[in-house]
């Protein structure tokens, strides 16, 4: 650096002094910019962790930046390996020719030459200095010190077992005192991301102190913007926008004024379903609006719109059903069902793995004692009469009525998945679930997904067997077999405690 003056190597020695003035980035169209960070970039490389959730919303240039922080880093450190992992081949491609390999060659000549590359292949620069960088798609072996995974929640959606492997294999491969940045968009209501978004919200609400092992949320909501008001004379909103912007001024602990809600409004008017997406309020409010995949992903979106999800008690004197998917080294789902009038409404949700049919009837049991209900019918799948050798009595259907049950039915096979598929999209908009009550259960609905094809780069017509599979089967028995004259089952016993057998 002795071609440097004293001031323009204490600014080469400021990070945040390279990060502002020193990269400059080629567009698509061949344009040359320099790259001059945003207020939500600014506030979070200002607030920098050793583990960092990015929710990424809007176009807001976080994996630019990211990688510009890798590149910078790699450059200015002795020794020091940089590894991104992108969610696609085409997408690793792309990230280390434009935002990697572009933001290096359009450095100042003096500063490629103080840092030069000594080795360069399709995915990686090697420094002269013994560092590195590269772009792959899957997890990589020995330290690394700066760990960029772009679009986790892309990753386990499509490739669950490589999600598996970068939480298992790569973030154990960054020491303590690296850095590791996860930025994704929403991608359903459970897995990895959304749980550690989920956690890392809640414990920053409550004031909780960081470990160099928490993960900490960056999370910029669209009411944070200076930018997004509008004049509201002339803005109708309605009563239901109303009564949402009062629960998020609630929620915010700040008052969303009639010019950011006449903004929303006009937002909403064109983005509609996909406006809490581009522009959340709240964590769970972008997680809750992705849909990219998901097989029941615009209907469950639909019934949260009409209040459907919510508190749905049990009705006394009106019978309950069940309808259940059967697994035994798999998860048994059942639901607990009831017909008021239009309405079918889902009261109680039971699943558990590894569990024989007296474990299910006893839960069962056990909770129509605890609400004095009375069963109506049960609904088994259609290999609930299947023959199960090696047992006295032979069919699961079989088993269920030695441990006391009556009514129970078998749902035929549908020949034809989508079919039955149709069937559930046809008959949600009539259903009201409990929110706390079928918590696991509207968890599966919600991810139920498509299985991806790796080859097309698109999702398939047929859904993935996973988790959530259960529960949404479950639902199906629900979908392809209930009239509303089943809500009065012929009377074939009266009321009694029923006994348990084993199995």
């Amino acid at each position: 650096m002795n071609q440097l003056t004293p001031e323009e190597k204490a600014q080469l020695a400021d990070p945040h002094w390279r990060i502002e003035n020193l990269y400059t980035l080629i567009t698509d169209d061949g344009v040359q910019m320099r790259f001059t960070p945003n207020e939500e970039q600014r506030n979070f490389y200002s607030n920098l962790w050793y583990r960092n959730l990015v929710l990424k919303a809007r176009q807001l240039g976080f994996t630019t930046l990211i990688d510009i922080l890798a590149l910078d880093q790699t450059m200015f450190n002795e020794n020091f390996t940089a590894v991104i992992i992108a969610d696609s081949k085409e997408n690793a491609e792309k990230i280390f020719r434009n935002k990697v390999k572009r933001a290096y060659e359009a450095l100042p000549a003096l500063i490629k030459q103080l840092h030069p590359v000594e080795r360069e292949t399709a995915s990686e620069l090697i420094f002269a200095n013994g560092s590195s960088i590269s772009v792959t798609t899957s997890a990589r072996s020995g330290t690394v010190n700066f760990l960029h995974v772009s679009e986790m929640g892309k990753i386990t959606r499509k490739y669950p077992e490589k999600s598996r492997e970068i939480v298992s294999g790569s973030f154990e491969a960054v020491p303590r005192d690296g850095i590791i940045i996860v930025e994704s968009t929403a991608e359903g209501n459970s897995g990895w991301f959304h749980d550690m978004c989920i956690e890392a919200n809640n414990r920053q609400l409550q004031g909780g102190f960081e470990t160099q092992l928490d993960w900490r949320l960056h999370f910029y909501p669209w009411f944070n913007k200076p930018t997004y008001v509008l004049d509201p004379d002339g803005v109708v909103i309605s009563q239901q926008l109303k009564d949402y912007f009062a629960k998020l001024s609630l929620k915010a602990k700040r008052t969303i004024t009639r010019e950011q809600q006449a903004w929303w409004v006009k937002k909403f008017a064109t983005l509609r379903d996909d406006m809490k997406r581009e522009y959340p309020a709240t964590v769970e409010e972008a997680f809750e609006q992705s849909t990219d995949g998901l097989i029941y992903g615009k209907e469950m979106l639909a019934l949260r719109e009409l209040g459907r999800i919510g508190k749905v008690p049990h009705r006394p004197g009106i019978v309950v059903n069940t309808f259940w998917d059967l697994g035994v080294n798999d998860i048994n789902a059942i639901w607990l069902h009831q017909r008021v009038g239009a309405m079918n409404r889902f009261i109680k949700y039971i699943w558990a793995s590894n569990e024989g049919i007296n474990y299910y009837w006893t839960k069962l049991e056990e909770w129509r004692e605890a609400n004095d209900a009375r069963w109506g019918q049960h609904w088994l799948p259609h290999d609930g009469d299947a023959r199960i050798q090696g047992y006295e009595v032979t069919t699961r259907k079989e088993i269920l009525e030695s441990c006391g049950a009556r009514n129970v039915e078998i749902v035929p096979r549908c020949p034809d998945l989508r079919t039955a598929i149709d069937q559930v999209k046809t008959i949600l908009p009539e259903c009201e679930i409990d929110a706390d009550e079928c918590a696991d259960g509207l968890k599966a609905l919600d991810n139920y997904c498509r299985e991806w094809d790796d080859a097309r780069q698109t999702w398939a017509s047929h859904p993935r067997h996973d988790w959530a599979s259960n529960g949404s089967d479950a639902f199906r028995q629900f979908a392809q077999r209930y009239r509303a004259q089943d809500s009065n089952p012929r009377p074939v016993v009266p009321e009694v405690h029923y006994g348990r057998a084993g199995y």
